[in-house]
């Protein structure tokens, strides 16, 4: 099983970024910034006024991606997937929901955060934004190596007809009585294709053999080691 790395893209704690313009490591500990619609997309744009934080970070992460591997324009729709990995899912999105429902037996719950209220509605965000045709699913895990995601986007690109997967994380901070050693607050994806892109180096070659790992025949320790690896590339 093996795929190309076309394109980086997180929103983390280190900020906005994607791999062919920032250098530095991006999955660090630290303030998570909620990006705004001007920090993403020019224009008016009231539907992203109604995302919830975890939509909103998971949503940049994969525009910066897209951006990265000059994938974010489109006319037809298509043949990518996108999965992602989270360990806690939009559990904060469904506190401040629950939050709304106190008051006056629940007849203030808040809609907009009811529709928000699964981890995979950014998805949908994302496959509607940028014309995704492929499959698109999350996967609630405690993945200290955080490479899950990457390990099932190789599978699907295997075993199916899809071109190429967006696959990575999506965390907001916890609350503080959930919280790990190991947390790291953002968003980050990676787009493993089948092919390069015309007039783009790929970052590097990606392979899955009984279940271990390797970038460009090194092997990969865990997704934070593997961006390293992919930004120490010269383009």
């Amino acid at each position: 099983m093996k795929a190309l790395i076309n394109g980086i893209g997180w929103a983390t704690a280190a900020g906005l970024g994607s791999g062919r313009i920032e250098r530095r490591q991006p999955l660090i500990d630290g303030d998570l910034e909620i990006p705004t619609r001007k920090q993403l997309f020019d224009g008016v744009d009231r539907r992203f006024g109604r995302l919830d934080d975890f939509s909103r970070i998971g949503l940049a992460a994969a525009t910066f991606c897209l951006r990265d591997a000059q994938a974010e324009l489109w006319q037809e729709k298509r043949s990518l997937g996108i999965i992602a990995a989270s360990r806690y899912g939009c559990l904060n999105t469904d506190l401040d929901y629950l939050e709304t429902m106190l008051p006056d037996q629940g007849k203030l719950a808040s809609p907009n955060l009811f529709a928000y209220t699964l981890p995979n509605c950014f998805l949908g965000e994302v496959t509607l934004r940028f014309g995704l045709t492929g499959n698109s699913v999350i996967i609630n895990q405690d993945d200290p190596g955080k490479m899950t995601a990457v390990r099932f986007a190789l599978q699907e690109l295997c075993w199916s007809d899809q071109e190429g997967m967006l696959a990575g994380i999506v965390d907001l901070a916890p609350p503080p009585d959930l919280a790990k050693v190991d947390d790291i607050p953002g968003s980050l994806f990676l787009l493993l294709e089948k092919r390069a892109r015309p007039g783009l180096v790929p970052y590097g070659k990606l392979e899955m053999h009984d279940g271990g790992l390797t970038f460009n025949d090194s092997a990969v320790l865990n997704l934070k080691s593997l961006v390293s690896d992919c930004l120490a590339i010269d383009h």
